[in-house]
């Protein structure tokens, strides 16, 4: 691969003009956690929503996010995973966020240099908790990678990061964070937020990466709203997905957060209720249902 007289690589232009073209991603690190949120527009009515998907996790207390090429990024998936795999199957202890940062930014360097190849042309916003605590990384085409308290890319990315810095505190909370995330991709978002079309990945002080189902419809969002409401610390099964419990008010705000701002109606409180009864929602009988009243 060869430099241009101004001294950049083509190719490495051109893969950061598909992340620069690809849907809005961002991270925001907080004080207790890490959000990551991406839009998620369908090219076609006709396409399963449940099979797109554009937050994976690489090991249980790591996850990411992409904007520009899905293809590109399915393999830097695979490539982590192996990664990860390999140093916990040798010294016996998850890979450090930092060193599995590191290792896939070294692949997509590779690919920089190598014969018969071309860049990636994705970044990421790899988003961990690991012993130093929560972490926000990026990683650009060329390999470039940089820790970020906040971070965004693709097509929206110059009002994201403008919103970003005028939200943004060093003592965000993780409640906070998913707010501000969700409010930061409506900022460029055409048409209404859903569960449908966005995505959002969180990791807290338990370091188990979670993730929002890529859909949820309309009867299981007032279905949680109402357990919301009602301060009910449970669990539920949606299509074979099991949600986290709520244990912390910090995720019950949270998760109110996210779906309060998709303005979704509420039906009559009996017809959520019947809703709630139909999604098998159970209640932790161990847990104290009338502590953490919104």
């Amino acid at each position: 691969m060869l430099s241009s007289p101004s001294g950049k690589l083509v190719q490495i232009e051109h893969a950061l003009t598909a992340v620069g073209s690809g849907q809005t991603s961002l991270g925001i690190k907080a004080a207790n956690g890490v959000v990551i949120a991406t839009e998620k527009k369908l090219p076609s009515i006709l396409v399963d929503e449940a099979s797109v998907k554009k937050i994976q996790s690489l090991t249980p207390n790591i996850g990411v996010v992409y904007s520009g090429m899905g293809p590109d990024f399915r393999v830097l998936v695979r490539k982590s995973r192996k990664q990860a795999e390999q140093y916990h199957r040798l010294y016996k202890e998850p890979i450090p966020v930092t060193q599995l940062v590191r290792e896939t930014a070294a692949v997509m360097q590779e690919f920089t240099q190598s014969g018969g190849v071309r860049p990636f042309g994705v970044s990421l916003l790899v988003a961990g908790f690991d012993d130093s605590g929560p972490q926000l990384y990026q990683v650009d085409p060329s390999g470039s990678y940089f820790s970020w308290k906040a971070s965004a890319m693709g097509k929206n990315v110059s009002n994201a990061k403008t919103f970003l810095e005028k939200r943004y505190t060093d003592d965000m909370e993780l409640d906070d964070a998913v707010h501000t995330a969700i409010l930061t991709l409506k900022e460029g978002f055409e048409g209404q937020i859903s569960g449908k079309n966005i995505e959002i990945g969180i990791i807290g002080t338990d370091k188990k990466f979670r993730q929002a189902p890529s859909l949820l419809p309309t009867l299981a969002i007032n279905a949680l709203l109402i357990i919301i409401y009602q301060s009910f610390y449970c669990s539920w099964e949606l299509e074979g997905w099991l949600w986290l419990d709520l244990k912390e008010d910090s995720e019950i705000m949270s998760l109110a957060t996210m779906f309060a701002i998709s303005s979704v109606p509420i039906p009559p409180q009996t017809e959520n209720l019947l809703l709630a009864r139909d999604l098998k929602v159970t209640e932790h009988k161990d847990s104290k249902s009338s502590s953490g009243k919104l």
